[in-house]
C-alpha cells in the first residue's frame, strides 16, 4: 500500500484560487465539487497575508523543494502536481541521474480569506511502481468519470524511460500505480490536455538525458558504446536536419492507454518550414504543456540548453504548430518547466528555479501572471 505522512505541513500563501483547468471551466459532471482534499489541515495565517492576491515570481513552497509543477483546479481548488527533489542525489552526469527524484507530493491551496498552501505528504513512490527502477521526473494529472489520474515517467529495470499511470479516489491520493507502463509509451514529460468534447490527449517527449532520440525509428536504439546503457546525445538529428517534436497520443476512454499510434508534432516557422535541430533558440527540447484559448491550441514547451520557455499555436490539437515567440526568459538554473491554469478571470504561469538552493537539483516552484493580447499573442514575461 502506498503510505502517506500523517499531517500536512502547511505554508502561507496569499492566494485566492477558483475554478477553472486547461482554459475553461469544467461541468459538474466533469470536475465534481465534493472533489476536496479532505483529511489536511490549513495553517494560521500570516497577519501580512493579502486575500485575493498571489505571491507573484515568490517560492510556494519551503518545506520540500518541488519542480515541473502541473497545476489543476479540480471542483474549487487549485492542485499542483509537481515532482519532489531530493536532499542528496548522485553524481552529475549526460543522463541526468543527478536528478533523483524517488517520489511525489501533491499540493493543494484552501480557501480561507487567508489561503494556505497544503503538502498532503506522499502520494506515490517509486518502490510502489511495479515496472520501475529509479526516477519519477516532471508528473501531470488529469480527471475524468471519477477518478484521478496521475501520469509520470519513470526507468523500467532496463533503464530506458516509460510513462505510467497511477490511479486515486482524490486528487491528492494516495495514487495506485498500474503494473505495466503505458504500452507504447516512451521518453519524458507527459502533460494531458482534456479538451471541450471530453476528449484527453497526451503530449510527451524530451531529449539527451529524456531519451527521445533514441527512439527516432520507434523503438529504443542502444548507443553504439556497449559500456554505456542508455545514450543521451548519440542519435540527435544533424543541425540542418528537422528537429526532434514532442509525441502526441489520444487516450483511451479509461485514461490508461493509447487510442491509436503515437505522432510526432510538427513544430514550423511562419513560412510553414519545420524547425531545424540546429535552432536551438527555438527547437523542442521537453516539458511541453497545452493549454487552449479563444479556440486555439497553445503547445508550449521549454528549449532545453538555452533555457527558454516558448509557444507555438495551431487550429487542431495535433498541429502543425507555428512557432510565435518567448513566454519567459532563463530562470536561475539550468532547467526550466511550466504548466499554465486560468483561474479567477485570470491566467498564470508556474514554473521553477533554483533561487532557494542555487542547486540545479533541488529546485523550488513559483507563479507568475500570464496575458493574452487582444490578437492572442502573450508577451514575454521575467522570472
Amino acid at each position: 500500500m502506498i503510505g502517506r505522512s500523517s499531517s500536512c505541513t502547511t505554508i502561507a500563501l496569499a492566494a485566492l484560487l477558483s475554478v477553472a483547468c486547461r482554459g475553461r471551466a469544467l461541468s459538474d459532471a466533469q470536475n465534481p465539487a465534493s472533489a476536496s482534499a479532505s483529511g489536511s489541515s490549513s495553517a494560521t495565517a500570516e497577519s501580512d497575508c493579502t486575500a485575493g492576491t498571489l505571491p507573484l515570481r515568490k517560492v510556494l513552497v519551503k518545506n520540500i523543494y518541488t519542480a515541473d509543477p502541473s497545476a489543476h483546479v479540480f471542483g474549487d481548488t487549485l492542485y499542483v502536481y509537481p515532482s519532489h527533489d531530493l536532499e542528496h542525489n548522485p553524481a552529475p552526469n549526460d543522463d541526468g541521474d543527478h536528478y533523483g527524484m524517488k517520489d511525489y507530493h501533491v499540493l493543494s491551496f484552501d480557501h480561507g480569506s487567508c489561503p494556505q498552501a497544503i503538502d498532503h505528504g506522499e502520494a506515490l513512490n517509486v518502490k510502489d511502481v511495479p515496472w520501475a527502477s529509479k526516477q519519477l521526473w516532471a508528473p501531470d494529472a488529469a480527471f475524468k468519470n471519477g477518478m484521478y489520474f496521475l501520469y509520470f515517467p519513470a526507468r523500467d529495470k532496463s533503464g530506458v524511460f516509460r510513462i505510467g499511470v497511477a490511479k486515486s479516489a482524490s486528487p491528492v491520493g494516495p495514487f495506485s500505480a498500474e503494473p505495466q507502463p503505458i504500452a507504447g509509451s516512451y521518453s519524458i514529460d507527459p502533460a494531458v490536455f482534456v479538451d471541450d468534447d471530453g476528449q484527453a490527449y497526451m503530449y510527451f517527449g524530451g531529449i539527451w538525458g529524456g531519451q527521445l532520440q533514441n527512439f527516432r525509428g520507434g523503438a529504443f536504439t542502444p548507443s553504439s558504446d556497449v559500456t554505456k546503457r542508455v545514450d543521451a546525445h548519440g542519435t540527435l538529428p544533424s543541425g540542418k536536419q528537422n528537429a526532434l517534436g514532442p509525441r502526441f497520443a489520444k487516450l483511451s476512454a479509461d485514461m490508461t492507454s493509447f487510442d491509436g499510434g503515437v505522432i510526432e508534432v510538427s513544430i514550423v516557422d511562419s513560412q510553414k518550414k519545420p524547425l531545424e535541430q540546429g535552432d536551438n533558440q527555438r527547437r523542442f527540447f521537453e516539458g511541453a504543456w497545452m493549454h487552449k484559448y479563444n479556440g486555439v491550441y497553445y503547445l508550449s514547451y521549454s528549449t532545453g540548453d538555452t533555457h527558454y520557455l516558448v509557444y507555438a499555436i495551431a487550429s487542431t490539437p495535433s498541429g502543425p504548430f507555428t512557432y510565435q515567440g518567448r513566454l519567459l526568459t532563463p530562470v536561475a538554473g539550468w532547467t526550466t518547466h511550466h504548466s499554465i491554469v486560468q483561474y479567477h478571470g485570470k491566467w498564470y504561469l508556474f514554473y521553477h528555479d533554483d533561487s532557494l538552493s542555487g542547486a540545479d537539483n533541488k529546485r523550488s516552484i513559483k507563479v507568475t501572471e500570464l496575458t493574452h493580447r487582444a490578437d492572442g499573442s502573450i508577451p514575454t514575461m521575467t522570472p
